[in-house]
């Protein structure tokens, strides 16, 4: 055990994560030049085509240093604010972390929120300055705002490039001088952690797991703690570049297990593996459940392929465990799911991802986030609402309750001014601002979560012209004045197009969702009107003109009751296919509500 190390990698978006970790392979040889390709650990199109990571990924790396072998586990996470679910299901696996920093960007939001993680399991943290190569790289200026954060020394500092392959060597020298050996008994009794799992359409569910103590042999017996269910330990190993088996694996090591599991919800993340016969009493500690912050509907274009899409969202459920759903029906749509997403940018990969490997159209509401209804008749008893049309009676409720968030932003100060307009804009409230140097300024608000699900990323990323980063975590629930504002067509009430808003927001929300409505939906035979309602009181309307034939056109003169006869008796065919016609609302309309100002 003295010679394992288990470390991941944490980072800002677009810091150069994987690109180092593929040096870091080809370095150990742990990948041949001939297999070599860039973002080695990323193995989905979509990661490759963003240049994103979605996924963690788990990767055993043998290392010859100062002659004796190590073994070194290294986990790769993604760096945006919508996965760092993934982030800290890693760093419960490890002992350490290299926390890379841009030379040419310095520290960002995601780089702080992601160090704090790591501090609070204990980890080893061994900064990295990566991008050297390139000519706008600020070593000095960085290192002193690394220095600053962590409190560690100008040479703890490794200047490196992901890209020429400069300072791996001695990073890697560092991992093995640096980071603890795990602790833990082999002989004791058997305690390994879940940390993540992917689905295999031949071998069933494939876990990934941290050994904490014991041994883990093929053929042993083994049972789930939080599941209570038990299996066979059918092949066990541990993950290069592809699986590998092995007799055993011991404590402290990384490794996985296929025992032939089929249903997704038998694999708990965070569970823990121990042996049938000699079970550990308690559960191994340090893990926090998903909290889903946005929230939509997600229905199938045709409903015959409802079972279809249930059955898909419980395979990407295995392979993305912050993925919650539930069934739910609607009016306007059908039967369908209403789903859990950590942010705006999880739920376009789920939609893309439903798309390209299970073949599946689908159609995604509003997104909108759950709120706490309070009644006068039980004021102490919270009644939770994921869906405006789950909204009691407004009458008898006492009061409502949305989620706040603390949000950080760290920009240039010459953006400062735009960003607090927008934020205030966004019912935000200023609760702090620090220059972290001359030029770049950390600025701290408390806002309703709501507001940002729409566009406030794009906006922030606007106003600043690319140079604000942005993090929040939630900090729970504030009394508000909202309403359910509800959208007519054709005096028929879209339920999918209806959200709960600020009353301050209200008319001017209607008013431009109606706009927005009219240029997407198609001209019918008969007139449209589109309503924005608040109960019974409509605050804004917009009609789709009818496309009509011209009746009278072959009547060229004689008398003008003629033409009165046809053109009432096309106003009569109007009126009844008005009173029978349904309106179809396109996929474009139910995203527009998002894309408001463009």
């Amino acid at each position: 055990m003295k010679n394992i190390r288990n470390f991941c990698i944490i980072a800002h978006i677009d810091h150069g994560k994987s690109t180092l970790a593929d040096r870091l392979l080809q370095t150990t040889g742990t990948i041949s030049d001939r297999d070599m390709q860039a973002q080695a650990l990323d193995d989905m199109d979509l990661e490759r085509e963003r240049g994103i990571t979605i996924k963690s990924h788990a990767i055993q790396m043998n290392y010859h240093f100062e002659g004796e072998d190590y073994i070194l586990n290294l986990i790769d996470t993604p760096g945006h604010v919508d996965f760092s679910y993934e982030v800290s299901r890693s760093i419960a696996a490890c002992e350490g972390a290299l926390l890379i920093v841009d030379a040419s960007q310095g520290i960002e939001a995601q780089t702080i929120s992601n160090l704090y993680l790591a501090l609070e399991h204990d980890l080893e943290i061994i900064p990295i300055l990566n991008k050297m190569d390139l000519p706008g790289a600020m070593p000095e200026e960085v290192s002193d705002q690394i220095m600053e954060l962590i409190g560690c020394e100008l040479e703890d500092i490794i200047q490196a490039s992901g890209k020429t392959g400069l300072g791996v060597d001695q990073i890697l020298s560092a991992v093995v001088n640096r980071i603890p050996a795990p602790k833990g008994n082999e002989e004791g009794q058997l305690e390994a952690m879940i940390f993540d799992s992917v689905f295999n359409p031949f071998r069933g569910i494939i876990a990934y797991y941290r050994v904490r103590n014991g041994t883990l042999r093929k053929g042993d017996k083994i049972k789930f703690l939080n599941t209570g269910k038990s299996y066979n330990a059918d092949e066990i190993g541990v993950l290069k570049m592809s699986l590998l088996p092995k007799k055993e694996v011991k404590a402290g090591d990384v490794g996985y297990i296929i025992s032939g599991i089929k249903q997704a919800n038998e694999v708990k993340v965070g569970d823990t593996i121990t042996l049938l016969a000699d079970p550990c009493e308690k559960p191994i500690k340090g893990f926090e459940d998903v909290k889903p912050m946005v929230f939509a509907g997600i229905y199938p274009v045709d409903t015959e392929d409802y079972e279809e899409l249930r059955y898909s969202m419980e395979k990407l459920q295995l392979n993305d465990s912050s993925l919650v759903f539930e069934p739910e029906s609607s009016a306007a749509l059908g039967f369908g799911f209403r789903c859990g997403f950590l942010g705006m940018l999880h739920m376009e990969i789920i939609q893309e991802r439903l798309e390209r490997e299970f073949n599946m159209t689908v159609i995604t509401t509003v997104p909108n986030v759950s709120y706490n209804a309070y009644m006068r008749s039980n004021p102490k008893e919270a009644i939770i609402v994921n869906n405006p049309s789950e909204l009691p009676d407004p009458s008898a409720m006492e009061r409502i309750e949305e989620p706040y968030i603390k949000a950080q932003v760290i920009t240039k100060s010459e953006y400062v001014g735009q960003i607090m307009t927008l934020c205030i804009e966004k019912r935000g409230e200023l609760k702090n601002q620090v220059y972290l140097t001359q030029d770049r300024v950390e600025i701290t608000f408390e806002m309703p979560l709501a507001e940002i699900v729409f566009d406030f990323y794009d906006r922030l990323k606007t106003v600043s012209r690319g140079y604000a980063s942005f993090d929040y975590h939630p900090i729970g629930y504030q009394a508000s004045d909202l309403i359910k504002l509800d959208l007519l067509l054709n005096a028929e009430q879209v339920d999918a197009l209806s959200a709960l808003v600020h009353r301050s927001n209200a008319f001017d929300l209607g008013k431009r969702i109606c706009l927005k409505l009219k240029e997407l939906i198609p001209r019918q035979q008969f007139e449209i009107p589109i309503q924005a309602a608040i109960g019974a009181k409509v605050i804004a309307r917009e009609t789709i003109k009818a496309l009509r034939k011209d009746v009278t056109a072959k009547c060229y003169g004689g008398d003008i009751s003629r033409k009165r006869k046809l053109l009432e008796k096309q106003k009569e065919g109007k009126k009844r296919m008005r009173q029978i016609g349904r309106v179809e609302v396109p996929q474009e309309a139910f995203l527009a509500v998002l894309k408001l100002n463009d």
